[in-house]
C-alpha cells in the first residue's frame, strides 16, 4: 500500500542517510553502514507500512521448537514422537487463539473420550469454538 507520504519518507529517509558522515568505526558509522548495505531488505518496511520491522512475533512462535529441539533427541519411538508433535500443536494452536494451555488441553483431555463414538461432535474441542472459548479464554485485565 503504497502513498505518496510513504514514498515521500523513504526518499527521505535514503537521502538522509546519504548525508550522515559519522566518525570511521563508530556504532553511528557501523548503523550507516548496515543501513546502507540492507537498503533492499528494508525497501518493503519502508514502502509498506502494514510490515512490522521487527521479527519478534515470528521468533517467539518459534522458540519453543528450538528449546524443544533437545527433548525431541529423547524420542525413541515413532508414536512418541507423534505425541510429541501433536501436544506442540495443541499448544502453539491454544497460544494462536488466546486460550489458557492448561485449561485448553485440561478440556480437551477430559471431554476427548465422550467424542470417540461421535467424532463429528469433535468440533466442540477446536479452540474457536463457543464452548472452548467461553471455558479457556485468557481473562482481559482491563
Amino acid at each position: 500500500m503504497r502513498t505518496n507520504h510513504t514514498l515521500c519518507r523513504y526518499y527521505r529517509y535514503w537521502s538522509w542517510l546519504e548525508t550522515v558522515n559519522p566518525a570511521g568505526g563508530s556504532r553511528l558509522a557501523k548503523a550507516v553502514t548496515y543501513a546502507k548495505n540492507q537498503k533492499p531488505y528494508m525497501e518493503n518496511y519502508l514502502l509498506d507500512g502494514r510490515c512490522s520491522i521487527s521479527n519478534n512475533i515470528a521468533e517467539n512462535i518459534a522458540r519453543p521448537y528450538a528449546v524443544g529441539r533437545k527433548n525431541f533427541l529423547f524420542h525413541d519411538t515413532v508414536k512418541g514422537a507423534r505425541a510429541s508433535s501433536i501436544i506442540y500443536s495443541l499448544v502453539e494452536t491454544a497460544k494462536l487463539n488466546n486460550l489458557n494451555i492448561y485449561a485448553y488441553l485440561e478440556t480437551v483431555l477430559l471431554y476427548m473420550p465422550d467424542y470417540k463414538n461421535e467424532p463429528e461432535g469433535i468440533e466442540e474441542l477446536m479452540p474457536w469454538s463457543d464452548m472452548i472459548q467461553q471455558r479457556c479464554r485468557i481473562k482481559s485485565k482491563s
